[in-house]
């Protein structure tokens, strides 16, 4: 018994060691979709998937702080790789997303503690993550590593801008200091997008494309898109500040534009997914960065949903009703995925199947 204990500890250990730093996705589509379903009244299963993202987020969290303090080479390594390191950035918005949802309860205290975590963090990570892996990076040319994950840089920043916009018309005498923050925030997003987009473009334009390198994670190219829509959407609605009056206009229409963008990003993907699993044959199997799937598609029903209803377009809204329920399908295969592979690997200790590259220098 002793030695089977020792073995599954082992085999724990590894798992925490080998934890990707984009685990935070889990937490960031489980909570969207609570999301969607509070806007769409279904408050009870809202609160059901509020708790999971809660626990998510309370064992990732406690998961991560492990890594770091046993496994400080493991982390320092994802710092420095370009093809991993801004998938640290799904702790600022996964943290966001709880942020939000919380703030849709009326518990405006966890929401401004959550979100000022994350505003943090968004500073560091942002300063840190782009020289530790960009600018620190001794192989050149670093675009030929830019990949999908280079997007949840924006996600974050978006993210921060929800979160913010959000609790701004709940904040009395701070209603000014968070209308600045949602707008910069959100300014800064998308620049930062039309940054990802370019070099992401060189990476696929200059550099060998297999079908290996298109990863999951580039679904977050159109989960920003949706993000800075939901954002957009949230600023139209904040309360009246001199930075929220002055922001409106801008942030509707620019709303409507990312959200066209995202709608024809939609059916590129998919190709893609066929491009590279049909024609292709590339095995599909569990990997974390698959809840980067699933996080884009909630996303841009949320996005529908709150354009639709800021802007008065029923369309736009019953185009992100429905997707809601696709979401929601692919949540569900992920989640078994997911369940099969902790168990086969860690409980019954199965070897691993190799992780799937992010995309590598050609």
């Amino acid at each position: 018994m002793n030695g089977e204990a020792a073995t599954l500890g082992s085999r724990v250990s590894a798992a925490v060691e080998s934890l990707t730093p984009g685990y935070f996705a889990l937490v960031m589509a489980t909570g969207i979709l609570s999301t969607g379903l509070w806007l769409q009244g279904h408050r009870t299963w809202s609160g059901a998937f509020l708790v999971a993202t809660a626990l998510a987020w309370v064992t990732l969290a406690a998961l991560s702080l492990a890594r770091l303090l046993w496994f400080r080479a493991a982390v320092a390594d994802d710092f420095a790789d370009p093809r991993r390191a801004f998938g640290f950035f799904t702790l600022v918005a996964g943290t966001d997303v709880l942020a939000a949802r919380l703030g849709l309860d009326g518990r405006f205290g966890l929401t401004a503690v959550l979100l000022s975590v994350a505003g943090a963090l968004w500073l560091v990570l942002g300063y840190v993550v782009p020289w530790t892996a960009v600018l620190g990076h001794s192989t050149r040319p670093v675009v030929a590593t830019a990949n999908g994950t280079w997007f949840i840089w924006v996600v974050a920043s978006q993210s921060v801008a929800v979160a913010a916009a959000g609790l701004e018309p709940h904040a009395g005498a701070a209603q000014r200091e968070l209308a600045v923050l949602a707008v910069v925030s959100w300014s800064v997003g998308i620049f930062l997008y039309a940054a990802a987009g370019v070099l992401v473009a060189l990476r696929m334009m200059l550099y060998e494309l297999r079908p290996e390198d298109l990863t999951p994670p580039y679904w977050v190219a159109m989960g920003a898109c949706s993000i800075t829509v939901v954002a957009g959407a949230r600023i139209v609605g904040m309360a009246d500040t001199p930075m929220a009056t002055a922001m409106r206009g801008l942030a509707g229409g620019t709303a409507i534009v990312f959200w066209s963008f995202a709608s024809w990003l939609i059916p590129v993907l998919v190709a893609a997914g066929w491009w590279r699993h049909v024609r292709h044959r590339v095995p599909l199997r569990y990997e974390a960065t698959w809840w980067s799937i699933v996080f884009p598609l909630g996303m841009y029903a949320v996005a529908g949903l709150y354009l639709g209803q800021a802007d008065h377009l029923p369309l736009v809204r019953a185009v992100g009703a429905g997707e809601l329920w696709v979401a929601l399908a692919v949540w569900v295969a992920v989640l078994l995925a997911m369940a099969r592979h902790l168990v086969r690997t860690v409980l019954l200790g199965e070897p691993r199947a190799p992780a799937e590259p992010v995309g590598r220098p050609a």
